[in-house]
């Protein structure tokens, strides 16, 4: 998968996520899983776009590390909304299936660009 095509699939991540907590009901619990829900779903992209501009290897390897975790994030509280009894869980099966699959393009991404750091040396 390439840089754009990861891009376009974790800003569809986010419009999901946005889809799906406008979907849920009008309860405390609903409202502040959902927003948590809603600021990890969406950070996914925008934590992706941003180590697309990172000026170094290592600063796109720690933007992609916070992109994994965004995603992360965002299972727990899917596994919360399930959990609390918000949603059923078969409406969220692809969702948590997308996200599982986020978390394991993205560290891929890193690996490809570990190996070309250039060691620090000792002055």
């Amino acid at each position: 998968m390439n840089k754009e095509e990861l891009k376009t699939r974790t800003k569809q991540f986010a419009l999901r996520i946005i889809r799906l907590v406008e979907s849920f009901p009008r309860t405390s619990t609903a409202r502040t899983i959902g927003r948590q829900l809603l600021r990890s779903g969406t950070s996914v992209g925008a934590s992706y776009r941003a180590a697309c501009q990172a000026r170094t290897r290592a600063d796109y390897i720690s933007k992609v590390g916070i992109a994994i975790d965004e995603a992360d994030k965002s299972l727990y509280w899917m596994e919360l909304v399930v959990d609390a009894k918000v949603i059923p869980a078969e409406k969220l099966t692809a969702l948590t299936k997308e996200a599982n699959e986020i978390v394991a393009v993205l560290p891929a991404t890193t690996r490809t660009a570990r190996p070309r750091l250039k060691p620090r040396r000792s002055r």
